[in-house]
């Protein structure tokens, strides 16, 4: 009975840490969805200093590489610009 109750108490648990984890999803995604078409002068404004700008060859694309660490998890978010100084995509990951 103890062990069932136990069982019954971390799925409990497990299922709380996972709908934090979607709603924590759902905010960051709508913060940078907010950023798409903007400048680039207002990601550093939102965002600061990127931590690298890759480029792409070709395309004259830069990309600003944000990169930060919570609970050990490494947080990478990727912002592409094109070369009218405008926010054309971004990518986030383990960002919550």
């Amino acid at each position: 009975m103890k062990k069932t109750f136990f069982i019954f108490l971390f799925l409990i648990g497990c299922s709380t840490v996972s709908e934090k984890i979607d709603e924590n999803t759902k905010k960051e995604e709508e913060k940078l969805n907010k950023l798409l078409n903007q400048t680039e002068e207002t990601l550093k404004i939102e965002m600061g200093k990127p931590d690298k700008i890759d480029f792409k060859e070709g395309s004259g694309n830069r990309f600003y590489i944000y990169e930060s660490k919570k609970l050990n998890i490494k947080c990478e978010r990727i912002f592409e610009i094109n070369n009218r100084n405008t926010i054309i995509g971004y990518t986030s990951k383990n960002c919550f």
